[in-house]
């Protein structure tokens, strides 16, 4: 039997549901904010990627019948928490950031007001969805920022969970990649996908000849074909006496990309096929693609690097409670005094203080509602409204506003060394 989102989740959030219930706290007023205590290592800003999967996974978010017989038999919780999952709707409210907005240290990427039992529960959803795609979507910026104009397309999918390589495509798209290999990712998020051909296409055929003649009359001169399989000079050449000079592009996949790119270049031109793009993969990031910035490239297919975050595929978010309603009905902050895991308690708003078109901090206020400081723009958003979701929008939205609060960001933001947070966060 199919099962909704609400499984999606760890035990001890049900746990703490049932104690609660039992305790009589669990219908007092709660709120947790997500947010990251520090970026990755050396990096200089985070984007925010996965608000809209969080929306959709959140309406969804329903124990049915299968999810009850589930806990009933495995006996998680008792009955009287079993009452109350089976009639479970989030009736609070939700704020975040935007999807594709640059976040810092500190920021309340994301905040849950409702009761403690509604909220609660939320805690690992939202986590996983906005950890995993801000990692991705924050290595995607990097690498889209280093390629400038050139393409990038993502094809990482054999390189992560079938579930999560969709994920990554949409992620790696609001980020600024062109396109994804992966079907699902456009068939589910719309996104432009593209694909060439792999060596066993080539190795199928009797030989290079018969293989690139066999695309061309299926897929046409506009096509791409892989020219690294045996000998890349003599593949060039074939290449170019069956398509012409109007052949597409042509992709490189091993070797020393840079050197050999030159070289292909340099035959392509000679050859008259002036217009035909050289695309490259192999493993590249962002310090990769950073080093080809010299060389005759078109585009570029990131795979590996770009699902798994670039060596940092979590963005190590937390959901803490902030602030909590007390017997006389008062909503008081609440923080964590761990050592080396503080939280600031209250509940929060947060501003980008901009001057002459450029983010000089970021602003985080215990005095939610009040007028934005003059200089600044809001950060949160309402996206949850009485439990009705009120904050979605479409995917390109994001994209364009990812472009946007790059572009805003001081140039020390793009560095690839590694370096602190590129604005700093004030708190108020």
């Amino acid at each position: 039997m199919a099962m909704s989102s609400a499984l999606l989740t760890d035990h001890y959030e049900l746990t703490m549901l049932q104690a609660a219930l039992d305790s009589g706290a669990a219908h007092h007023r709660a709120v947790f904010e997500v947010f990251a205590r520090h970026l990755p290592l050396g990096r200089r800003y985070g984007v925010v990627a996965g608000t809209g999967r969080v929306l959709d996974a959140l309406a969804d978010f329903r124990f049915g019948e299968a999810e009850l017989a589930f806990l009933r038999e495995r006996r998680v919780v008792n009955d009287r928490t079993l009452d109350f999952l089976a009639s479970y709707r989030f009736s609070g409210d939700v704020y975040g950031y935007r999807e594709g907005e640059c976040y810092f240290p500190g920021s309340p990427i994301m905040v849950v007001d409702g009761t403690f039992a509604e909220a609660v529960l939320l805690e690992t959803l939202i986590l996983s969805i906005l950890n995993h795609d801000s990692a991705v979507a924050s290595a995607a910026s990097r690498m889209t920022h280093a390629a400038g104009d050139r393409p990038i397309i993502e094809m990482g999918s054999r390189r992560t969970h079938e579930r999560a390589a969709v994920a990554s495509a949409r992620a790696a798209y609001l980020a600024g990649f062109s396109s994804t290999s992966n079907l699902m990712a456009g068939g589910v998020y719309g996104v432009p996908t593209a694909g060439t051909s792999a060596h066993a296409f080539t190795l199928l055929h009797g030989s290079e000849y018969d293989a690139f003649q066999a695309q061309i009359d299926s897929l046409g001169h506009d096509t791409t074909l892989l020219v690294d399989t045996y000998d890349v000079a003599k593949a060039v050449r074939t290449a170019v006496e069956l398509a012409g000079p109007g052949l597409g592009a042509v992709r490189i996949d091993s070797g020393d990309l840079a050197v050999v790119a030159r070289e292909v270049r340099k035959l392509l031109d000679g050859l008259g096929a002036t217009k035909t793009r050289i695309v490259v993969t192999s493993d590249l990031d962002e310090y990769a693609i950073a080093a080809l910035a010299a060389a005759p490239v078109d585009g570029y297919g990131v795979g590996t690097s770009v699902v798994t975050g670039s060596g940092a595929p979590t963005a190590s978010m937390v959901y803490k409670l902030v602030a909590r309603e007390d017997g006389e009905g008062v909503l008081r902050p609440v923080a964590k005094k761990s050592v080396g895991k503080p939280s600031r308690g209250g509940r929060k708003d947060a501003f980008r203080l901009v001057e002459d078109g450029v983010a000089a901090a970021e602003l985080v206020t215990t005095a939610p509602g009040a007028p934005a400081p003059e200089g600044a723009r809001p950060l949160l958003h309402t996206l949850v409204r009485g439990g009705e979701i009120v904050g979605g929008e479409p995917l390109e939205a994001a994209r364009e506003r990812h472009r946007a609060s790059v572009a805003e960001l001081p140039v020390l933001a793009h560095q690839l060394s590694q370096g602190d947070p590129v604005i700093p966060t004030l708190f108020s």
